[in-house]
């Protein structure tokens, strides 16, 4: 490798021992000419994305086609193992693979400098390919991966240029390998500042868009409800230690979605389109538009269909918001049991995301609801904002479309929405299940009096018993708090008389239909887990 250029300017001097230490250092500045050149990359992309729209920039895009394509089961264990943070685990991940990639293309150029600059070239192809291919992507896309890779190229084979050997016999006899260093920093701290400056740039242009989108929210006030959520009864939060709260705060709310970039939506310019099959009458509305209708309140608990059993993703909030049915109707919907056309809502969201629900379901009397507001506040961004979609009794991924900007109707055999084509179900009732909050699994409580306590669930059919036992004995009857509403998840303690030793506490609930919970184990693929939740305690 010593010596070697496509320049034909430069000598090859023979390698010898003394070649070493400076083939190192200049292998270590192709290396680094290659990490400056990713970072070019990114930093100029950064800047165009301003112009064309933040999720078109690389790594968002990258990261948005992964998502695309990960397997059910391999996206679950994301959510099981990094929950909310998933999202940041992808993006570092894409950053560490970019960086490697960088600096393996700066040792390659410095051999092969047009050879490096065209594998630059086939990067930026990549996120082009992958922007484009987004749900909501457009040729418009493609442009900050390929300007980026385009400037980033050229940088790269300036950089590597500044590594060519001296051509004097002196150096090549000495087998100091000597370049120039001088002129290599100086073009590395140009690029780098250069680049910087881009990037910081972009990220202050997109940060200046989603402001006012901060501040039209900023400025809205929620009308009072016509019709109010009833006062939460009395005994419906038990109060214990460790249980969850029967409002989940939105900031505790857990998220569950594919945006990399959470979409900052300004309500000024915000409309909502219904069409579709069997819409005589064409709607659009905007932000405004909702907030002068009938505004209802109501307590609803959502679920997410990767949940695992006694997992997280679970949450019950108070929401206001408009009925979807009544929309429906005046677009001239009828469901299909009324001899309408369409038997699927698609709902999309202005990240492309698709949803598909049952029309029936929808326009079956339920509180169906397009929300604009979460516990007493506008949409939280990570919640939807301005508008978004949830259905009680379904998974939120057949019901809860957030950043809703379009409702189309359809039918499940004309179209697929996002996750049906990545092998889930395409209705999907929320199943009967229940968890235990308290005590923890591997917890030490003392003997006596220990109250094993948490929720359950069964969305628009509600819970009439919870069961506990101890050690595969006999199941015993847990003491149910007030029950709020069936759209919404229902408290339970029961007292255990703890002795010492390990012990396996396992729960079950049966619904108000009559069905109890099955003790099979199956994962959350395709339309949600079942089976009972135990945890395991060492009694003192």
């Amino acid at each position: 490798m010593a010596g070697v250029s496509e320049d034909p300017r430069d000598p090859a001097p023979q390698d010898s021992p003394r070649d070493w230490p400076a083939l190192l250092l200049r292998g270590g500045c192709a290396a680094l000419s290659g990490l400056i050149t990713g970072f070019t990359a990114l930093g100029v992309a950064e800047l165009v994305s301003a112009a064309v729209r933040p999720e078109s920039s690389p790594v968002t895009a990258v990261g948005g086609a992964v998502i695309d394509l990960t397997p059910p089961p391999l996206k679950d264990f994301a959510v099981r193992n990094f929950g909310t943070n998933d999202k940041l685990v992808l993006q570092l991940g894409i950053l560490a693979l970019l960086a490697l990639f960088a600096m393996t293309v700066g040792v390659v150029a410095l051999r092969h400098r047009r050879s490096g600059s065209a594998a630059v070239l086939v990067f930026g192809a990549i996120g082009a390919v992958a922007a484009t291919s987004r749900p909501d992507g457009g040729l418009l896309d493609a442009v900050p991966s390929v300007v980026g890779a385009l400037l980033a190229s050229v940088v790269l084979y300036a950089l590597v240029g500044r590594l060519s050997l001296r051509p004097s016999p002196a150096a090549a006899a000495d087998g100091d390998g000597t370049f120039d260093r001088r002129g290599f920093v100086i073009a590395a701290t140009a690029a780098v500042a250069a680049s910087a400056g881009a990037g910081v740039l972009g990220r202050r242009l997109n940060a200046s868009g989603a402001a006012d989108a901060v501040a039209s929210r900023a400025e809205i006030v929620l009308p009072s409800p016509a019709s109010r959520a009833r006062p939460v009864p009395a005994g419906a939060d038990l109060g214990i230690r460790g249980l969850s709260s029967f409002t989940t705060p939105n900031k505790d709310f857990y998220r569950v979605d594919t945006a990399l970039v959470v979409p900052r939506v300004d309500a000024g310019s915000w409309r909502l389109r219904i069409h579709g099959k069997g819409v005589s009458t064409p709607l659009t509305f905007s932000y405004d538009d909702l907030l002068r209708r009938e505004l209802i309140e109501r307590d609803i608990t959502l679920t997410c269909v990767s949940n695992e059993v006694g997992g997280p993703y679970v949450g019950n909030a108070r929401w206001i918001g408009v009925r979807l049915a009544d929309l429906l109707r005046e677009a001239g919907v009828r469901p299909p049991s009324k001899g309408g056309a369409a038997d699927q809502i698609v709902a999309r969201s202005v990240d492309g995301m698709t949803i598909g629900s049952p029309v029936e379901t929808v326009m079956d009397g339920r509180d169906a609801l397009l929300a604009l507001g979460m516990n007493g506040e506008p949409l939280p961004f990570d919640h939807g904002f301005p508008v978004r979609m949830l259905v009680p009794g379904l998974y939120g991924y057949v019901s809860a479309c957030k950043w809703l900007q379009d409702l189309e109707l359809t039918t499940f055999a004309e179209y697929d929405a996002y996750w049906v084509k990545r092998s889930w179900s395409k209705e999907a009732p929320i199943k009967t299940e229940s968890r235990i909050d308290t005590p923890r699994p591997f917890a030490s409580p003392k003997a006596g009096k220990v109250p094993v306590a948490g929720v359950a669930w069964a969305q628009h059919r509600g819970i009439a018993r919870v069961e506990v036992r101890v050690d595969g004995g006999d199941w015993q009857p847990a003491k149910l708090a007030a029950e709020d509403t069936k759209d919404t998840w229902r408290q339970w303690v029961w007292e255990w008389p703890a002795t010492s030793g390990n012990h396996t506490l396992e729960v079950r609930a049966t619904d108000r239909d009559g069905y109890t919970q099955t003790s099979e184990r199956v994962g959350t693929v395709p339309d949600g887990a079942t089976g009972w939740h135990s945890v395991v305690v060492a009694v003192s």
